[in-house]
């Protein structure tokens, strides 16, 4: 295939398709390798001029500079239209996306004082379009399989850290074409700039200009956490190192949970407390006013069913860490968007970041031994006292000492959530030929112990968990009869 110019309007493509269908043996070599030809690539820029400015990083994107960009995709059957008017549907859309949110069309830039702002000038985002023909959905989207490396190939810039966003475009996206005619729409965007509420929200904005409609722009005040005078200095301009080995062995897979699982795991640790059986943390915690589930603060006492899913899962990844020793402490660290958390709160279309990470720890061995309701119950703790206070708390700490944020788990005993199963990454993205069928991401900050949530395609409440582990440990949770009989293996 030749390498052809992808102009923003009007989008013409001239490609060549290759007919022969792949053998299962070849396709499945593919899989493994990530066979993935670049088609053509361009610069897409707003169909409008920017009248933003500068957007100064706040407290709670400038921590992101060490992280990677954030890559998430989706997978979409055969579209009802040709490559080429899909793509230029898609550049098209973009623009005028990108009008709406100019910040993703900017650059990073330090200013004299050390100050990292947003410079909305209108350099605009890349586009690329690949083509992957030995590749499918049925050898990408295996089932009961480890997630197949070739899906990492599928994302544009693999290893790109957020602070490179002063040289580099902050947004990418690239639509690949797999051999059965299905497609994968690809986005890394830079994670200083957005977190998961911004990404998906930018995304939904898309989808829909794409299906003719007028989507609300967002919110870019930047005042909801003060006026921070606190700046983080890298000297020389060399900028942060990632905080974690990225070339670590991992084994990835998606979990799937279904509401009827959630539910019985929810039911499970929100049973009667029994005060007679010595679990005083429980009783302390629930037993106070079983009645009403209200504790004397207001805040109610039910355990979630994502929280009652966290415990599961960190319950059953600690156990499956073989060489950890009882006496060693294990972290749950979970990552709350904070736009409904603070006084008054910030608006639900804010663009930035506006998350903080909850740090849950134990003991390993308690993690291990004790009930399920036990280790809920510390999470449920942890988050219902992360009120407007706490939020505060922690930004006066970071400005305190400005630091990137420490991804990573370097004691081996540590788990981190990300992402949110209450995302729009279904129902919210149809670019007018259908949902999507499936939800993964790249290679960007993934770790042992790096686990991140997006909701069932069944909807309902169904949950997928993208769990990401040390080779023997998922091996040894594979054989955990009590994790793998909540998963959904159908």
């Amino acid at each position: 295939m030749s390498t052809v110019s992808l102009p923003t309007s009007p989008v013409v493509i001239a490609i060549s398709t290759n007919s022969t269908s792949p053998s299962p043996s070849m396709a499945a070599a593919a899989a493994e390798t990530g066979v993935v030809n670049m088609v053509s690539k361009c610069t897409v820029f707003p169909d409008r001029a920017s009248a933003l400015g500068e957007l100064r990083l706040s407290v709670s994107d400038l921590p992101m500079l060490s992280c990677h960009y954030i890559q998430k995709g989706l997978f979409f059957t055969a579209p009802p239209m040709p490559i080429p008017a899909l793509c230029s549907l898609l550049v098209s859309s973009l623009a005028r996306a990108l009008s709406l949110f100019p910040a993703l069309a900017g650059r990073l830039s330090t200013l004299p004082d050390g100050r990292i702002v947003v410079v909305c000038n209108d350099a605009g985002a890349d586009f690329a379009y690949a083509s992957a023909p030995s590749l499918t959905l049925s050898n990408l989207l295996p089932p009961f399989s480890d997630v197949p490396t070739a899906v990492k190939a599928l994302f544009p810039f693999d290893g790109t850290v957020s602070f490179h966003g002063h040289s580099r475009p902050l947004a990418a996206f690239q639509l690949t074409e797999l051999g059965d005619g299905a497609v994968f729409l690809g986005a890394a965007v830079n994670h200083a700039v957005v977190d998961g509420t911004s990404f998906w929200n930018f995304f939904n904005a898309w989808a829909e200009l794409c299906r003719g409609r007028d989507p609300a722009p967002p919110d870019f005040i930047r005042n909801y956490f003060g006026e921070s005078k606190a700046v983080l200095l890298f000297p020389g301009g060399r900028g942060p190192e990632v905080t974690f080995p990225v070339d670590a062995p991992i084994r990835e897979r998606i979990f799937r949970f279904s509401r009827e699982a959630i539910l019985e795991i929810k039911s499970r640790v929100n049973g009667p407390v029994n005060l007679r059986g010595g679990d005083n943390l429980t009783a302390e915690i629930l037993g106070k006013q079983v009645h009403d589930r209200k504790s004397a603060d207001g805040v109610s006492e039910e355990i979630s069913s994502f929280q009652s899913l966290c415990a599961l899962v960190w319950k059953s990844v600690t156990r499956a860490r073989k060489r950890l020793s009882p006496e060693a402490t294990t972290t749950f660290r979970m990552a709350v968007n904070c736009r409904r958390r603070v006084s008054p709160p910030v608006a639900a279309n804010y663009f930035g970041n506006a998350i903080q990470s909850i740090p849950t720890r134990a003991v390993v061995g308690e993690v291990v031994e004790r009930d399920l309701r036990w280790v809920a119950v510390l999470l449920h703790r942890g988050v219902a006292a992360h009120t407007n206070e706490a939020v505060r708390h922690g930004v006066a700490e970071w400005e305190a000492a400005p630091r990137c944020f420490p991804l990573g788990n370097p004691d081996g005993a540590g788990l981190t959530m990300g992402s949110s199963h209450r995302f729009p990454m279904y129902e919210g993205n149809d670019f007018g030929w259908g949902m999507a069928v499936a939800v993964r991401s790249g290679r960007a900050n993934k770790f042992d112990g790096k686990m991140s949530a997006f909701p069932g395609r069944k909807g309902g409440g169904s949950v997928d968990l993208e769990v990401c582990l040390a080779p023997e440990t998922m091996a040894a949770l594979l054989g955990d009869e009590e994790f793998t009989s909540y998963v959904d293996f159908s």
